[in-house]
């Protein structure tokens, strides 16, 4: 199963860069593990999120996900 990497950040599949990063940051707020500290889920969601940013900001790995 493939995850959707533009669900995961809540942007459309036309998203610029900024709107990525800005996407990321927002979701990098609530569950990065200095702020939701040890909660498993959150830091999941941190990891799947951080993969989705490093794939659709590079435009090269971008193009191959599409």
């Amino acid at each position: 199963m493939s995850l959707d990497y533009y669900g995961i950040l809540g942007v459309a599949s036309d998203a610029s860069a900024q709107d990525i990063k800005k996407a990321f940051r927002e979701v990098a707020r609530k569950c990065h593990p200095d702020v939701a500290g040890e909660d498993p889920v959150a830091a999941e969601r941190f990891k799947t999120a951080r993969t989705a940013y490093e794939t659709l900001i590079d435009p090269v790995t971008r193009a191959r996900y599409d």
